[in-house]
């Protein structure tokens, strides 16, 4: 079995290994943190953590114990995506200890997995004789999926092919099930994730029964006669979550229409973006245009209209789902980190079908805002749901606000975050680069060490990285000894950026010549010991909105560099909104040693409204008076680590 693919003259996976100073301590917290923290909340023995139930019922499947299933009807996923990034992790560093606790309970998947080699607790446990009846909304090849993703990444790093063998029977059974034959389901899951673990089996074995499946999922969707609606009218239009109900919504798992139809991201938005992810991937591997086509505009229509500046996208807790063009708001945000997570898998496939930098920009910007933002610094503590605007008192009493928590939780009852955050950090490596030809593309900056193929010789490039508090970068290029090689090497020219500078050896590089999308191009032929220096000022600056995302109006964010900043009331008092930005003041900046485990932090003038001057009445004629206030920022990332307070994003500029 192949660990690297080449398709369509594109590298997956070139080995990389992460040597950072910023990442390594997020790579280190979740390798000696967060994974045995997980670890013991599955088994249920985290007192202040809400019960997970997910390995227990695992046990009762197995027949190890009697009881009832508990959870939500995907618990499954949480071990999975848990398995999944102790996979990722071993790849890093073998860990005896977790290898044995990871063996342990692929032991116990296995013993619940039946004879026909279907695996699902609650279909097990809880209603053994419904299986495949519920599509649109319990899960079942969701749970699969992740299974899967969990076997490849697992077998990858070990070489230990049970799990792997679970998930191939259990593949072999759903074939059995669903396919185009006469006599099988011509149906799909309700939540989209078992296309792109397929995709990955399928480049891990080379097997093209399992790229056929996933295929087939991908073009079954929204055709009609409406599967899920058929499926639905024959349990009576009933929902499992609410009961009888009057209507089915397949926008909301992007079922209405076929996907090459698909314009804008619609639906749940974790469900959007792991279809387009698989989609991205499919059309990569088959050369589908048409495929190709709805993805760039799914892309466009995410990137340009729906997509926070945090790289969250999500703007309701009805249904945890995308509304319409331009509708941000920032206080009643969902914007799921399971979602951004989404997207930068969205990101990365799209990359491989085209060396694209605004892929890498959006990629970079989910993941050291939203994304990191998502964990607290103890790697115990998470939000699901990722505000840009927050009031406590308003999250306890407001029920349209009770999604949104000032204070990141311990583990929730749906803990489908926390180890998506697991197995994404445990697996950056795959993020970095880009590989197309005899070129390879930097999308993001992190101290890291690659070996790959390129201009016929093999070749490792030693990353150095100060980001992201600095912009100076080197990349030491090294052919195999003795060898020489001509190649490209393409530097991503960051969109917050102005000013790049690259020098090779010491001599500069011209910036105005070979950019193609987004990257400085440098083909030449490379010698051992040759050197990239890459120079990007890190200055504050202030972004506006675009005129119709009504909510931003007159108003402006702080970014350095990759980094969205926020106010918080620990830093400014409260409340916030009676702050604004002075027009025209500069910014200062200082490295904060002390401020949770080191940040830049930015400050500038601004101006605060007086109470004291107001006329005692709830309005007035007259507007309160404004005092000279000295306006702290922080990463974004970093808000809530301090107590619970006060947080804002975008901040009102100009007020007098």
């Amino acid at each position: 079995m192949s660990r690297t693919t080449q398709v369509q003259n594109v590298t997956i996976n070139p080995k990389v290994s992460i040597q950072d100073d910023f990442w390594g301590r997020y790579i280190r917290l979740v390798q000696e943190v967060v994974i045995p923290y997980q670890y013991e909340a599955l088994h249920d023995r985290v007192p202040e953590a809400e019960p997970s139930h997910a390995i227990a019922n695992f046990e009762i499947a197995a027949g190890r114990r009697e009881g009832e299933f508990h959870g939500f009807v995907f618990q499954d996923s949480d071990v999975a995506k848990w398995l999944e990034a102790v996979g990722y992790a071993l790849a890093i560093q073998r860990d005896a200890e977790l290898e044995r606790q990871a063996d342990e309970v692929i032991d116990l998947v296995g013993e619940a997995q039946q004879a026909d080699g279907y695996l699902n607790t609650y279909f097990t446990i809880k209603e053994p004789g419904k299986r495949w009846t519920n599509l649109n909304d319990c899960h079942e090849l969701y749970c699969a999926g992740h299974f899967i993703e969990a076997a490849v990444a697992y077998y990858e790093a070990t070489g230990k092919p049970k799990l792997l063998d679970i998930m191939r029977r259990m593949v072999d059974h759903i074939a059995s099930v669903f396919g185009p034959e006469e006599g099988k389901l011509k149906g799909y899951d309700g939540h989209q994730e078992i296309e792109l673990a397929l995709v990955k089996l399928y480049r891990l074995t080379g097997e093209e029964k399992y790229l056929k499946l996933a295929g087939f999922f991908i073009d079954q969707r929204g055709q009609q006669p409406h599967f899920l609606q058929e499926e639905w009218e024959k349990r009576g239009k009933i929902n499992f979550w609410s009961g009888k109900t009057d209507s089915l919504d397949l926008s909301y798992n992007q079922s209405h229409v076929p996907v090459r139809e698909q314009n804008e991201a619609t639906g749940h938005a974790v469900r959007a973006v792991y279809m387009y992810t698989a989609m991205a991937d499919l059309a990569a591997l088959t050369g589908d245009e048409k495929l190709r086509e709805a993805c760039e505009r799914l892309w466009n229509n995410i990137e340009e209209k729906q997509l926070y500046i945090t790289g969250g996208i999500g703007s309701t807790h009805h249904g945890e789902a995308f509304t319409f063009d331009y509708d941000l708001p920032n206080d009643t945000v969902y914007a799921e980190t399971c979602a951004s997570i989404g997207l930068i898998f969205f990101a990365q496939r799209m990359l491989r079908l085209t060396p694209d930098a605004r892929y890498a920009e959006v990629m970079e910007r989910a993941l050291y805002n939203n994304v990191l933002g998502s964990m607290a610094q103890d790697g115990k503590h998470y939000f699901y749901v990722n505000p840009l605007e927050v009031w406590p008192q308003a999250c306890s009493c407001n029920p349209g606000k009770h999604h949104v928590k000032a204070e990141r939780q311990g583990w929730f009852g749906c803990a489908c975050c926390p180890p998506n955050v697991a197995r994404l950090l445990t697996s950056l490596n795959q993020y970095v680069y880009t590989v197309h030809g005899d070129t390879l593309y930097t999308n993001l900056y992190i101290g890291s060490e690659l070996s790959t193929k390129l201009g016929g010789a093999e070749v490792t490039i030693k990353q150095t990285s100060s980001y992201p508090w600095e912009g100076h970068i080197s990349l030491e290029v090294n052919p195999a000894p003795g060898a020489t090689a001509e190649f490209g090497v393409a530097l991503r020219i960051p969109a917050w950026s102005t000013g790049m500078k690259i020098t090779v050896n010491g001599k500069a590089v011209a910036m105005n010549e070979e950019i193609e999308q987004g990257y400085r191009i440098i083909r030449r032929e490379w010698q051992a010991g040759d050197v990239i220096e890459i120079r990007l000022p890190m200055e504050a600056h202030l972004v506006f909105a675009h005129p119709q995302l009504r909510e931003d109006a007159y108003k402006a964010a702080i970014q350095r560099g990759p980094l969205v900043y926020c106010l918080e009331g620990v830093d400014n008092g409260e409340p916030l909104s009676s702050i604004s930005l002075s027009a025209d003041s500069g910014f200062s900046e200082r490295f904060e040693e002390t401020l949770l485990g080191g940040a830049v932090v930015v400050e500038t003038s601004g101006l605060r409204v007086n109470p004291s001057g107001w006329n005692g009445g709830l309005y007035g004629r007259t507007k309160a008076p404004v005092e000279p206030v000295p306006v702290q920022a922080v990463p974004y990332y970093l808000w809530g680590n301090r107590g619970s307070g006060e947080m804002k994003v975008w901040i009102a500029e100009g007020r007098s």
